[in-house]
């Protein structure tokens, strides 16, 4: 496998020098941020991922403040407890994108995060805790016990809330098999994931990066030179 300085070197090199690159990285990860987000913002991130998928984000940005209202902010509490009827209503609600499977959803993991806040304090302490070294074991669990939080959508929700990880976009991935990883061009089975993550660990002891920033590094290695 190629090592990590000469997948950052290439993406100096495109992007200006390593200063040029190193204005191009995300914030770097907070624990303690993490830990001490709120469950609503948690819930909220969920709902606007769902959402996203498969649509366009400007759309699902522009709308956001009436999913905040119609969504009673996203209180789990709040929204386990709404009948039916509430439910229903939303599916005639113009101030949110009325999906039906999607806003179901929304009540689904409403209880989802209620049962890990009652397991670890809350779902940032939960987050917090676990290890990056160990995404693939996070994603499954999103997808086993939340609605409609597996593939993407789970990466993007770990992203947007400030866990440290990798994104599987297709350039990371183009990244990855050019520096010779056995992977397909969408890494989707569990087996590829797994390729994934254990050259994504390789690549955080040999350079001592966060793996939001080794994410962000291989997908400015690759693909066309955009300007940020």
């Amino acid at each position: 496998m190629t090592p990590f300085k000469s997948i950052r070197a290439r993406a100096e090199k495109r992007k200006g020098g390593p200063k040029a690159l190193e204005k191009l990285m995300p914030a770097k990860p907070d624990l303690k941020r993490l830990a001490k987000l709120g469950d609503d913002r948690i819930l909220a991130e969920m709902t606007k991922r769902v959402f996203c998928a498969g649509f366009a984000w400007s759309v699902i940005d522009s709308k956001w403040d009436g999913f905040e209202d119609a969504f009673l902010h996203f209180q789990p509490a709040k929204l386990s407890f709404q009948p039916e009827d509430y439910w229903e209503g939303l599916l005639r609600d113009a101030r949110i994108v009325r999906n039906g499977a999607k806003i179901m959803s929304v009540r689904d993991n409403a209880g989802f995060v209620q049962e890990i806040a009652r397991e670890h304090g809350s779902f940032g302490k939960f987050l917090a805790k676990w290890p990056s070294s160990d995404q693939i074991g996070l994603l499954d669990l999103l997808t086993k016990r939340g609605s409609r939080l597996g593939g993407n959508t789970g990466q993007m929700l770990l992203r947007f809330v400030g866990w440290d990880g990798f994104v599987t976009s297709k350039d990371v991935v183009a990244s990855l098999r050019d520096a010779g990883l056995d992977i397909a061009e969408e890494v989707k089975s569990k087996g590829d994931l797994a390729k994934v993550q254990a050259q994504f660990n390789a690549w955080a002891e040999e350079s001592g990066l966060p793996y939001t920033f080794l994410s962000r590094i291989c997908a400015l290695s690759v693909g066309e030179n955009r300007s940020d």
